[in-house]
C-alpha cells in the first residue's frame, strides 16, 4: 500500500484530501508544516508527498528546495498544490524541484491520476535501487573473490606470488629496510604429481604449507610462489647466523614422511636465499634471485641450501643455454655411456660394469651428468635418455659376450620418474630382446627415495622385474628413507652402499657403526653388498675385513668409454 505524505497548514485541506483518495487504497499522514513534515520522513518514510506552497514560516518552495537537496529524500516524488496559476508560479514550483504540480481546487480524477503517475515512478525507482544494490553486491562479491583469487592461493589459502610481491614493492620503498628471502622448491615434486596423479600432488601441496606454517615467527611471512615452491619473508634481518638455523630448521621438517590418502609420501626440499644487501629496486629482483640461488642448490643435491651471488645471474643464462642445447641432443645422438668397473674385493677380479651417461656437446666437449641430469629431471627428459642408456649399456655387454667375457654384469640406474612410467617394463622387455642378452645379467640400480614415494607399487614393479631373472640393487643405500618392513617385501639381490659412508674411513669422522648395521642388514636378508667411492687402500682393505663382496670407485678405475673400458678387461685378463 503507498504512503501519502498530505503537507497542508489549513487541516480542512487534508479532509478534502482523503475524501478525494478514498478509492485510492493507500496509507495518508499528515504534517501542519515545513518543519514537521521534514521531522516526519524518518517514520513515514513516504512514497509521494501532497506539499502545499503557501505556508508560513517555512512555505512548499522552501520544502521542496530542501527534499531535494537531501540524498536520501531527494527521490521522492512531490506534487506541489498551488491557488497560484500563473506560467511563472508553475515555472517556480519546477525550479525547487517538484515533479509535478496541481492547481486548487484539486479535482478527484486529477489528483487521482496524478498520484497513480507518482506512485508507479516512485515503485521504478525503488525497483531499479534494489537492482542496483544488488549489482553492487555482486560486484563486490567477484572484486573480493578476484582480489582473494589474484593475492591469496586458493589451494593452500597462504598468500599467492602477487601478494609477496605487493609486500616487497611496500617494502623496498622504505630506505635500510633489512630482510631476507628464504625460497623453497620440492625435490621430485613433478615425480609424485605424474606417479600418483594430481589429486594426491594437490593434497600433498597442502599438507607441506601446514607443516611451513608452523616455522612462522612474529614479522614473517609466507607466500606460495609456484607450483611446488614457496617463500618466506624475514623482516628485519640479514644476520646469517640467525637466517641459517630457520633453513635447516626447514630443511629437516622433511625429514617425517607426508601421510596423504593412506601413501606416506618422502620428499624433500632445496633453499635459495637473498639478502636485501643486494640493493634491490623492483620487487620482482629479490623473488628472482632467491629463485635463482634455490636452483643452484638444487644442482648440488638433495637437502641443500645456497646463498645467492651475483654471479649466479651469468650461470643462469649458461644453465638455460644448456636446457635449450640438452632438448636437442638426444635427437642428435649425443649422450654415450661410460663404464666404472665393479670389482670382487676378494679376487680384486671385475665382475661388471656399472654404466654412467656423459653428453657429448658438439662446442662444450664431454660433459659430466652433475651439471644436466637435474635439467633432465625437471623437463622430464631423463625417461627417454635413460633408455638410451639402458639400450647402449644393453648393446655393450652383448659385444663383451662375444668377445669373450660372457658372465660380466652391466649395472644401469633407474631413475625415479623411470621407475614411474607406465611403459618401464615394456620398454626393458622390447631393450633385452633386440640386444640378445641374458636378462640375469642385467642389474637395475633403483634409489631408496624412487621405491618409497609409492612402496606398495614399487614392490609390484620389482617382482615383474624379478620374474624376468633380472638382477635389482637399491642404490645409494642408507641415505633413504627406506621402510624395513617394506625392504624385505622387495626381491632385491643387493644393496650399493652410498660413499658417504666410505669416504670417511680412517679419519675421525667415521661411524664404523652404521656401516656394520648395513651389513648386518644386509646379511640377514641375503643381500649382495656393493661398496661405491672406493678410492683409497685403507678403505679397501677396511671393507675387506667387514666381509663386503664388491666394490666400484676410483682405486679400481674411473668411468671409461667402451673402447678403454675393453682394454681394461684384457689387461685384467679377465
Amino acid at each position: 500500500m503507498p504512503s501519502i505524505l498530505v503537507v497542508d497548514d489549513e487541516p480542512d485541506n487534508f479532509d478534502v484530501i482523503e475524501a478525494l483518495l478514498n478509492d485510492e487504497n493507500c496509507q495518508l499522514y499528515y504534517a501542519s508544516s515545513g518543519q514537521e513534515a521534514l521531522g516526519q520522513l524518518d517514520q513515514y518514510q513516504p512514497d509521494v508527498i501532497l506539499l502545499d506552497v503557501m505556508m508560513p514560516d517555512m512555505d512548499g518552495m522552501a520544502v521542496c528546495r530542501h527534499l531535494k537537496q537531501q540524498f536520501e529524500w531527494s527521490a521522492i516524488p512531490i506534487i506541489m498544490m498551488t491557488a497560484l496559476a500563473g506560467k511563472d508560479d508553475l515555472a517556480a514550483c519546477i525550479a525547487a524541484g517538484a515533479d509535478d504540480f496541481l492547481s486548487k481546487p484539486v479535482s478527484r480524477i486529477e489528483l487521482q491520476a496524478r498520484v497513480r503517475a507518482m506512485v508507479r515512478i516512485r515503485r521504478q525507482y525503488q525497483t531499479l535501487e534494489s537492482f542496483n544494490k544488488h549489482l553492487e553486491s555482486i560486484v563486490k562479491q567477484r572484486t573480493s573473490d578476484l582480489y582473494q583469487r589474484i593475492f591469496q592461493d586458493p589451494l593452500t589459502q597462504l598468500p599467492s606470488r602477487e601478494a609477496m610481491l605487493q609486500h616487497l614493492e611496500t617494502v623496498l620503498k622504505e630506505q635500510d629496510y633489512p630482510f631476507a628471502l628464504v625460497y623453497l622448491g620440492c625435490d621430485q615434486f613433478k615425480l609424485i604429481n605424474g606417479s600418483l596423479g594430481h589429486d594426491i600432488g594437490e593434497k600433498l601441496l597442502i599438507e607441506i604449507a601446514q607443516r611451513l606454517r608452523t616455522h612462522l615467527c612474529p614479522g614473517y611471512a609466507l607466500a606460495r610462489t609456484g607450483e611446488d615452491e614457496f617463500c618466506f619473508f624475514l623482516n628485519q634481518t640479514v644476520d646469517l647466523s640467525v637466517i641459517l638455523p630457520f633453513v635447516n630448521q626447514i630443511i629437516h621438517s622433511f625429514d617425517e614422511a607426508f601421510t596423504v590418502s593412506g601413501f606416506e609420501i618422502y620428499i624433500t626440499a632445496c633453499i635459495g636465499i637473498t639478502l636485501s644487501d643486494n640493493q634491490y629496486k623492483q620487487p620482482q629482483e629479490p623473488l628472482q634471485d632467491a629463485d635463482t640461488a634455490m636452483y643452484q642448490a638444487r644442482l648440488r643435491g638433495e637437502k641443500r641450501y645456497q646463498i645467492f651471488d651475483p654471479k649466479m645471474h651469468q650461470r643462469f643464462v649458461e644453465r638455460l643455454t644448456l636446457e635449450n642445447d640438452l632438448r636437442g641432443a638426444l635427437e642428435r645422438q649425443e649422450f654415450v655411456n661410460h663404464y666404472q668397473p665393479i670389482v670382487n674385493l676378494q679376487t680384486s677380479k671385475i665382475i661388471g660394469f656399472e654404466a654412467l651417461v656423459r653428453w657429448l656437446h658438439p662446442k662444450l666437449g664431454m660433459i659430466s651428468p652433475g651439471k644436466f641430469i637435474p635439467s633432465m629431471e625437471e623437463t622430464g627428459l631423463i625417461v627417454p635418455v635413460g633408455m638410451v642408456v639402458l639400450r647402449l649399456a644393453c648393446q655393450q655387454l652383448n659385444k663383451w659376450n662375444q668377445a669373450g667375457w660372457p658372465d660380466l654384469t652391466i649395472s644401469v640406474n633407474l631413475s625415479a620418474r623411470q621407475f614411474a612410467h607406465p611403459n618401464l617394463i615394456t620398454e626393458i622387455d622390447q631393450v633385452v630382446a633386440e640386444t640378445h642378452i641374458n636378462p640375469e645379467f642385467l642389474r637395475l640400480e633403483i634409489t631408496e627415495s624412487a621405491i618409497m614415494q609409492d612402496a606398495k607399487a614399487a614392490v609390484d614393479l620389482t617382482q615383474k622385474l624379478r620374474s624376468r631373472r633380472m638382477q635389482l640393487s637399491i642404490d645409494d643405500f642408507g641415505t633413504g628413507y627406506s621402510s624395513l618392513g617394506y625392504l624385505n617385501q622387495f626381491p632385491i639381490d643387493s644393496l650399493k652402499i652410498d660413499r658417504a659412508f666410505v669416504k670417511d674411513i680412517g679419519t675421525p669422522a667415521h661411524k664404523p657403526e652404521i656401516l656394520r648395521a648395513i651389513i648386518g642388514l644386509g646379511d640377514a636378508l641375503g643381500l649382495k653388498l656393493i661398496a661405491e667411492g672406493i678410492e683409497k687402500n685403507q678403505q679397501l682393505s677396511y671393507l675387506g675385513r667387514l666381509g663386503i663382496q664388491y666394490g666400484q670407485g676410483y682405486f679400481f678405475g674411473k668411468p671409461l668409454d667402451p673402447h678403454k673400458a675393453t682394454v681394461l678387461l684384457k689387461m685384467e685378463g679377465c
